[in-house]
């Protein structure tokens, strides 16, 4: 447990979910910092990726990670000086993420990096393990989810919208699999915290998604 008395919102959930736009938007409500822990693996991936690192090579991906200077600037993510923001958002590295993230050494090197997001007034961090393994002191705990199908038509239009080619059948399996890959790891599976509020959104819109956890927030602060 952490002695440190800035406040944490942790919201977990599996891929396509809509945590992060929920977040993001719960943060500046309230004028917190924001951690998309999701996208520091995505980095990873890419950097990987870049240095012809395979990665299922759990060493040589995690030897990197104390190399790269992350930045998130606004929208913008950074990574050693370059705006990454639309590479590491194509499928290719969302489905490199889960597998670098499926590596202790990975995610034990990346500990301490998401650490230093927390920040007076307050943070809101979202992953698969924010209020289990890395903030397990968050003074609020949500794990946000939605049927494999509602996140595969979400999915969908997102690529479709972006003019971008995309096949809804291959998606469905890709998170299906995801699921499968984040919930069945050895070190930090995607999971709900025991005092987590369950929010699924499978038949909420984001605006009601986001006064849900303002609400849950609110009880909390009580």
């Amino acid at each position: 447990m952490s002695s440190n008395p800035t406040p944490v919102i942790a919201i977990d959930g599996p891929s396509a979910s809509g945590k992060g736009t929920v977040a993001q938007i719960v943060a500046e409500k309230l004028g917190y910092h924001y951690l998309d822990s999701g996208a520091l693996y995505r980095i990873v991936a890419l950097a990987a990726f870049e240095q012809d690192i395979h990665w299922e090579a759990e060493q040589a991906v995690a030897k990197i990670i104390p190399q790269l200077t992350i930045q998130f600037e606004h929208d913008e993510i950074y990574l050693n000086d370059a705006n990454v923001s639309e590479k590491i958002r194509t499928e290719q590295m969302g489905q490199g993420a889960s597998k670098v993230a499926a590596h202790p050494l990975v995610r034990l090197a990346l500990i301490d990096l998401q650490h230093s997001f927390r920040k007076a007034p307050g943070l809101v961090a979202d992953g698969r393990d924010m209020a289990t393994v890395i903030f397990p002191d968050a003074e609020t705990k949500i794990f946000l989810t939605a049927s494999a199908e509602v996140r595969a038509e979400r999915r969908y239009k997102q690529l479709i919208n972006k003019g971008l080619e995309a096949d809804y059948q291959a998606i469905l399996k890709d998170l299906q699999d995801r699921d499968a890959r984040d919930s069945e790891r050895s070190v930090a599976p995607l999971q709900q915290a025991h005092d987590a509020t369950l929010l699924d959104t499978s038949h909420l819109n984001i605006e009601q998604a986001v006064n849900h956890v303002l609400q849950a927030i609110a009880a909390t602060q009580q």
